[in-house]
């Protein structure tokens, strides 16, 4: 294994990092900038040839997007930058070996509401050429065309250059003109990255979400989700299939969309070799992947099943994006791959690569005889790594969080405790390095979601509060998802006082155990786990002696009421649902019962929880007399991406919670 030649140190240069590693002595600011900086490299993607990466790190008020060319000796080689105000890159891919796609997502304030758009822009690797594959909206538009297109299938062996992208049309008003565009909904175009000529190879649906290729330019799937006459999204989902050949689309499966999950078989790929299409069902209580035939028959097989968690993600590879393997997590995320040479090759790498990590491939020319990955762990932040199958070389390309390199980072460990009621509850304890493991200053960290859960990995939030000193302990409560649905019951909120009741429960068996002080046991969570560090207090006002929530939700009906103006407002109050769980389980509702501390924190431009929430959580607390500090971030989103943000975030959180302590 060798340290790759691509002008590292000059790679990292350009995206702004650098500076001293992190040591036992540096200040409580210091720690929190190291922290809370956005990792160095945000995507990476490997060109059909495998002599090029395109590289996205960030910039003090945006992002960047860089080559390094490995024909020219590694030079590196900064093509485009974006500015925070216009979106953010998610994702580049390589159609050829000098083109490059990225997929810009942003959040617009219109002054009645937020709407989260996305764009499709285009470039040269040298920098030049760069164009908006998004159709551009005419002036006389009927309405918003939010969303931008997602790349569907970009290896198109007859069309060299040329993608399949979906596309969302857009009826326009015919008032003075005879070339007015009529369709309606979502379609797919056939797009050359350079000239931009378009060819409609899919016709727009009102109901279409989503369609899936087979990998090699030809679609074969779509997803329909009907909007009915209130403007609001059906709960079923239909999904219709092509014969190989065929034009006519025939029924697949239907799955519907319900507060407890989604039920029926959902595809995510297809596999052209073998005429399948791989997806998950979970009719059996627990999520599996199966394969459905395509060929009229509709023959299933069970691909994948785990007793007792939910199998979850699909393993694709290379241009194709072929189905290599599925994955779960019990206490480690565990991934079982199809193909008998990245099974054997994944187990190689776990096995030689330092600090246990876990080996997740990114990307693959043209041929899968390079590969790009990423190897991480609890006290890894990841290395990306390219590999050569007919050297068997690896080679170091670049480090995620280059400025954690040199930090001592806490081992994360799986334990179990017992909640209340007997029953064994799943979690992650996190503890400092080099100090006593009794009567620590603590913290409960419930995850978001509540349709999630916490895995084994590197984690900047705990790792930083472990860094300060801190133990915490992360409970995947009943409430979570992963653990079949008799786990996940009606979901965090309509079940909150079970989901709260396990959170609660993880601070008492800290204090059990000797490894927390009571006098010094705090919650920290964000979004849902901001939520259930407020409600805490419902069920034992007693209990955290510090409350810090980020973007919470905190009032039921108020979420309900705020995706009522979207098109999956009615999903979103069947999730919710109704009751005296509106009034009992808000808690800006309950702001009354909270005896601690609070620290709040939210962006303006949050989209999954509004401000709003935060803004009455802060009045209601006020006004019960209680002690409360508001911090919010103008113009920042629901994930609050921005170093400056998070630095402060973890400052100021750490210095409450230490005054709260009295330490």
């Amino acid at each position: 294994m060798s340290k790759h030649g691509i002008g590292g140190a000059v790679l990292l240069m350009l995206i702004g990092v650098g500076g001293a590693a992190y040591a036992a002595t540096d200040d409580a600011a210091t720690v929190a900038a190291k922290f809370g900086a956005l990792p160095a490299v945000e995507d990476i993607s490997l060109s059909p040839d495998g002599s090029k990466l395109a590289v996205v790190s960030p910039l003090p008020d945006g992002q960047g997007l860089s080559v390094v060319d490995y024909s020219a000796g590694g030079k590196v080689k900064p093509i485009a930058t974006i500015e925070s105000k216009d979106g953010r890159i998610s994702k580049c891919s390589w159609p050829t070996s000098e083109r490059i796609i990225c997929r810009v997502y942003g959040i617009a304030d219109t002054g009645a509401l937020l709407l989260g758009f996305t764009r499709n822009f285009a470039v040269n690797a040298d920098g030049s050429k760069m164009v908006q594959l998004t159709a551009r909206q005419g002036t006389n538009a009927l309405g918003p065309m939010q969303d931008g297109g997602t790349l569907i299938d970009w290896d198109l062996p007859d069309h060299p250059g040329q993608i399949l992208v979906s596309r969302q049309f857009v009826p326009e008003a015919s008032t003075g003109t005879r070339l007015a565009q009529t369709g309606e909904g979502l379609g797919v175009e056939m797009v050359d990255t350079a000239s931009l000529r378009r060819v409609t190879v899919e016709r727009p649906r009102p109901s279409a979400t989503s369609y899936i290729s087979d990998g090699h330019g030809q679609i074969r799937v779509m997803v329909s989700q009907p909007i009915d006459a209130t403007g609001n999204v059906s709960n079923t989902i239909e999904y219709l299939y092509r014969k190989p050949g065929s034009r006519d689309w025939q029924r697949l499966s239907t799955a519907t969309a319900g507060a407890q999950s989604t039920s029926g078989f959902t595809p995510e790929a297809v596999d052209s070799a073998k005429n399948v299409a791989y997806g998950f069902d979970n009719t059996d209580g627990f999520v599996k992947l199966v394969s459905l035939s395509l060929d009229g028959a509709n023959r299933r097989e069970d691909v994948l099943s785990r007793p007792g968690v939910d199998v979850d993600q699909l393993i694709q590879i290379g241009r194709s994006e072929r189905v290599v393997g599925a994955s779960y997590a019990t206490d480690r995320r565990t991934t079982e791959y199809f193909d008998p040479a990245l099974k054997a090759l994944s187990a190689a790498l776990g096995k030689a690569l330092p600090g246990a990590p876990k080996v997740d491939f990114l990307d693959a020319t043209q041929g899968e005889d390079k590969l790009l990955l990423i190897a991480s762990g609890d006290t890894s932040p990841g290395m990306t790594y390219l590999f050569d199958k007919k050297t068997r070389g690896l080679e170091e390309v670049l480090p995620i969080r280059p400025h954690l390199e040199s930090v001592s980072l806490a081992p994360m460990k799986s334990i179990t405790f017992t909640a209340q009621d007997g029953t064994s509850i799943p979690g992650y304890l996190t503890l400092p390095i080099g100090t006593s493991v009794k009567g620590l200053p603590a913290i409960v960290m419930p995850h978001g979601g509540p349709s999630s859960r916490d895995e084994w990995g590197f984690d900047w939030l705990v790792q930083f509060f472990a860094a300060r000193g801190y133990a915490v302990l992360q409970p995947n409560f009943r409430g979570s998802s992963g653990y079949g649905s008799a786990w996940y019951q009606k979901n965090g909120f309509q079940s909150w006082r079970t989901a709260i009741g396990d959170v609660n429960d993880a601070g008492r068996w800290l204090v059990k155990q000797g490894i927390a002080d009571g006098g010094k046991l705090a919650i920290v969570g964000w979004s849902y786990g901001g939520y259930a560090a407020l409600q805490s207090a419902a069920l034992d006002p007693d209990l955290f002696k510090a409350i810090v929530a980020v973007a919470p939700v905190t009032d039921l009906t108020i979420l309900r009421d705020e995706a009522s103006q979207y098109v999956n407002g009615r999903l979103v109050a069947q999730f919710i649902g109704t009751g005296a769980h509106l009034r009992e389980g808000s808690p800006a509702q309950n702001a009354a019962k909270i005896k601690a501390p609070v620290l709040l924190f939210h962006g303006t431009r949050d989209l999954n929880v509004g401000v709003r929430e935060s803004q009455i959580m802060n009045d209601r607390l006020k006004s019960a007399g209680k002690q409360v500090t508001y911090i919010e971030f103008p113009k920042l989103d629901h994930q609050l991406v921005n170093a400056a943000a998070r630095t402060r975030l973890l400052s100021e959180s750490d210095a409450f919670l230490r005054k709260s302590f009295g330490m």
